[in-house]
């Protein structure tokens, strides 16, 4: 039998979807099962799959050892990642780092070690603040995704309430989110909201954009303003506002009103990508304010708040 102990990051959670994280190797069926003939129970007694935790209680596992996670003196993965991070605001509860061009968020098809979580986990587990041993279910985890050759502010939720809320917000549309770039020709308009449509190519990792409805296609809304303009070379400077959020959608966008990014190998001018010897698209999400709309629970601090980037790397390029 092997007991664990609710802490404060695994409360408020259904027991199955605990045990889920808890014991990955116990396959969904069984769990059911178990629960069913009380092979696991909640403070010795029956539970049921939507029984809710509460810190203190303790869940007893009357199962085979084959399904427990080993113990193990070997140092966490996220130890070999590095732990240098551009840290743009810190607390208790959240952290936002300034990702830059080249780093992925999470490990991808080319298996690198080095991505942003593991960097933040093993900034974290070096100040004390994670250790994976003292935790059943929860792992600092990122709120939202930024593409490896775009930079800009990520969010990383150090607790399990921070990130449920955290979530719900990003969900809910209650963070605005501004993005720098650089477009190879400059918008007649100084100011404009564009509205297109737009279809997923998942076997090419690209988007089509349309300016009627298409069946299936999603419809993308993009603010942007015009801030620097070089006329001699046909390059601008853009503030870009999201109103939705699609894949690719300011690259994808600007290149389909004939404005594509400077850099961007997808959907610019690759001549004109080798002329400034530029290998990624000029685009940072530089900007992020947070504004609530509902009950922002131990994040509500955080209301009307606004955190920047300084040091965008192509801001110098425009004068």
């Amino acid at each position: 039998m092997k007991e664990l102990s609710i802490n404060k990051n695994d409360a408020g959670q259904r027991m199955d979807k605990f045990i889920a994280k808890a014991v990955p190797r116990l396959p969904q069926n069984l769990m059911y099962k178990y629960i069913r003939l009380k092979r696991i129970k909640l403070n010795g007694k029956r539970c049921e799959i939507s029984s809710r935790l509460n810190e203190g209680d303790k869940v007893q596992l009357y199962i085979n050892d084959e399904f427990l996670e080993a113990e193990s003196s070997d140092a966490p993965d996220f130890i070999h990642a590095p732990t240098a991070l551009d840290i743009v605001y810190e607390d208790e509860n959240i952290l936002l780092v300034d990702k830059k061009c080249g780093l992925v968020v999470h490990e991808d098809d080319r298996g690198s070690n080095d991505t942003l979580i593991k960097r933040i986990l093993h900034y974290l587990y070096e100040k004390g603040e994670y250790d994976p041993a003292s935790e059943n279910s929860f792992v600092p985890a990122l709120c939202n995704r930024i593409d490896r050759n775009t930079g800009g502010i990520v969010i990383c939720a150090k607790n399990a309430e921070s990130l449920r809320v955290m979530n719900q917000k990003v969900k809910d549309r209650e963070l605005e989110k501004k993005y720098l770039c650089i477009t190879v020709g400059i918008p007649e308009k100084k100011s404009a909201r564009l509205k297109a449509y737009q279809l997923k190519d998942s076997a090419n990792n690209t988007v089509k954009v349309y300016d009627k409805q298409v069946p299936d296609g999603k419809t993308m809304i993009t603010d942007y303003r015009v801030i620097r303009e070089d006329k001699q070379r046909g390059l601008a400077l853009l503030e870009v506002d999201l109103i939705t959020g699609r894949t690719h959608q300011i690259r994808a966008h600007l290149a389909h009103e004939g404005y594509p990014l400077l850099g961007d190998g997808k959907y610019g001018i690759n001549k004109v990508n080798r002329a400034y010897n530029i290998k990624t698209q000029a685009l940072y999400a530089y900007k992020l304010t947070f504004r609530f709309t509902s009950d922002a629970g131990c994040l509500a601090y955080l209301d009307g708040k606004s955190f920047e980037v300084k040091d965008v790397w192509f801001l110098d390029m425009i004068g």
